[in-house]
């Protein structure tokens, strides 16, 4: 396969996969944006668990980084089933984080440094701690207060089977009785949780919810948010009736090979009757509408876990959300005729409907791309990693991936970076099972290992407790002692360390704008299967994902290579498992 052979059809030049987009667009156009999981990143209080003001002290290292804003994973009120994506107050924080005036000190501290602050929206479904959930408890079958969410008889003679044969994204059945014992409640009925049994589902059909998510969006906006990411924006709303449906939905891997009649690659996606359905577009074009009414250029990122391409563009076009997360390239793992073929169907769908392609390749779900490139499949997904499964080769993944993020923040667009990944950290891939949280472990007995291993405490110090990450060296789950040669202090200022690999990229990605330049093909590199090869306005990303050296244009000038520090700088040749962005004549 050739680069010629995956180029889009419709476009003029037959070696352009994307335009140049405006320079003076709105901010989120071209953003870098930097998650962070507030109880891993920093612990102010020494209790072990990160919070708010543990990540207003952090927030010069962001900066200092070169990233254009923050997005803050959950931290409202909840009693953490879920690590807050359970949430019982969506106007509130959660006293494990803070207080309302600690976040506002945040959001104060960011502006003041440059950088803007997404939060963290989660509609699909609440906490069972909620007090709407409460009150729907306290009530009878059919009542106002349990209209809110999906409250449904059972089947069978004695209402003892599920209302239907859904099952739960983290294992076991989707629906769960009321029962006196749990719930304080004999009228026998279910509620749909696609997840936990503690986030039972909202009726997205019901004006009240709609109503009510409004005015969250409201609140957050008029304390000086500057957007939103919505969690499994695919789901809230499910197919009229709530059918049957024999598929199976896990956390990162969807049915691969099916949804692509159009030829787009499939990547991943969440197929069924309870997710991508049609009427989640209303909601977004109303909220699009809340958010234009405030100045500063306000926000929306889907998590949208759909296939193929063409409906994942659905949500960002021009009246609904602005980013979705392209997590068919973060899937397509190390695989450069497969990337190819991404890169060019992503911008065709998202070119189609005026947005920017938001790249990512690691988050609080997944696999840290650092252990998933070092597998011997580089191009799998595993759920989470246990000390007995295949253990990644560390020095191979660090070294693929600061390729993949090279490649990544080479491509026009938006891009996310997950916390951590600055410094090069693997997964924690031999945490025991006795310390382990994620409610998708227990709900499968182990069978889906679940994502604490890349969500482990972030390493600040080599040579303090718990590695700096609280005074009092406190951890809420454990940190593997290698970390120390990963911890922000020791790569600070040190050449070709990964913290210093990504301030440089950014920096250069800033000053050449690659963000908003234009993306064609390398002709040069058409006849070389393993390297992809992209122009973008005065810079040419190369990334060579074979094992055999590949020879760079002559007289080309190396800005940046991805090479591990100690390898020989890159002159004629690059090497492989790399990426270097060349200026060429």
């Amino acid at each position: 396969m050739t680069l010629l052979e995956n180029r889009p059809a419709d476009l003029t030049d037959p070696l352009v996969v994307h335009e140049p987009g405006p320079a003076d667009g709105p901010w989120w156009r071209d953003a870098v944006i930097y998650q962070v999981y507030p109880r891993s990143f920093a612990d102010g209080n020494g209790d072990g668990i990160g919070d708010l003001p543990g990540i207003t002290a952090r927030l010069d290292h962001l900066a200092a980084l070169g990233v254009d804003a923050v997005w803050l994973s959950p931290f409202y009120r909840s009693p953490q089933a879920d690590a807050g994506y359970d949430v019982a107050d969506y106007r509130d924080v959660d006293p494990l984080f803070g207080t309302l005036e600690d976040f506002d000190a945040l959001l104060s501290r960011a502006h003041e440094l440059g950088l803007r602050v997404v939060v963290d929206l989660v509609p699909n479904h609440t906490s069972d701690d909620h007090v709407w959930f409460q009150e729907a408890l306290r009530t009878p079958p059919g009542s106002p207060e349990r209209a809110r969410y999906l409250f449904r008889d059972g089947r069978g003679e004695h209402g003892e089977l599920p209302p239907n044969n859904w099952q739960s994204i983290f294992g076991g059945d989707a629906w769960t009785r009321l029962t006196p014992e749990k719930h304080g409640v004999d009228d026998g009925q279910w509620y749909l949780h696609l997840f936990d049994t503690r986030q039972p589902d909202l009726d997205w059909t019901n004006p009240e919810v709609r109503a009510e998510f409004e005015d969250v969006l409201r609140f957050w906006l008029d304390r000086g948010v500057d957007g939103f990411r919505v969690d499994v924006a695919h789901g809230m709303v499910k197919a009229e009736g709530l059918p049957d449906w024999d598929g199976h939905v896990a956390m990162i891997d969807g049915a691969e090979g099916e949804g692509a009649a159009d030829g787009e690659p499939t990547g991943v996606g969440n197929q069924g009757p309870m997710f991508d359905q049609d009427g989640v577009h209303e909601i977004y074009r109303t909220w699009r509408a809340v958010l234009d009414e405030y100045d500063g250029d306000r926000m929306l990122v889907a998590e949208a876990w759909v296939e193929p391409l063409s409906r994942l563009a659905r949500y960002v076009r021009p009246d609904e959300m602005h980013q979705a997360f392209n997590f068919a390239f973060l899937a397509t793992g190390w695989d450069a005729p497969a990337l190819r073929k991404v890169v060019a169907a992503s911008y065709a769908v998202n070119d189609s409907v005026g947005a920017p392609t938001t790249w990512v390749l690691s988050n609080h779900d997944v696999v840290r791309h650092a252990s998933r490139l070092g597998l011997t499949d580089p191009s799998s997904r595993p759920n989470g990693i246990a000390a007995e499964d295949e253990q990644p080769d560390e020095e191979l993944g660090l070294r693929r991936a600061r390729a993949a993020t090279l490649l990544l923040l080479g491509l026009p667009g938006s891009a996310y970076l997950y916390q951590g990944e600055e410094l090069g950290l693997p997964e924690h891939t031999a945490l025991p099972a006795e310390v382990r949280e994620d409610p998708a472990f227990f709900r499968t007995n182990g069978v889906e290992r679940g994502r604490d291993g890349c969500r482990v405490p972030l390493p600040w110090q080599a040579d303090a407790p718990g590695f700096g990450y609280s005074p009092t060296g406190d951890t809420w789950l454990p940190q593997p002692a290698s970390w120390a040669a990963y911890a922000a202090d020791v790569q600070d200022g040190v050449p070709g360390s990964t913290l210093e690999l990504y301030r440089a990229a950014l920096r250069l990605r800033r000053s050449e704008r690659l963000g908003t330049g234009g993306a064609a093909w390398e002709p040069a590199y058409a006849d070389a299967p393993e390297v992809i090869a992209v122009r973008n306005g005065s810079v040419l990303v190369v990334a060579n994902l074979g094992s055999v050296p590949v020879a760079l244009p002559e007289g080309a000038e190396v800005l940046l290579a991805s090479g591990l520090p100690g390898d020989a700088e890159v002159g004629t040749e690059l090497p492989g498992d790399t990426t270097a962005w060349l200026r060429v004549r």
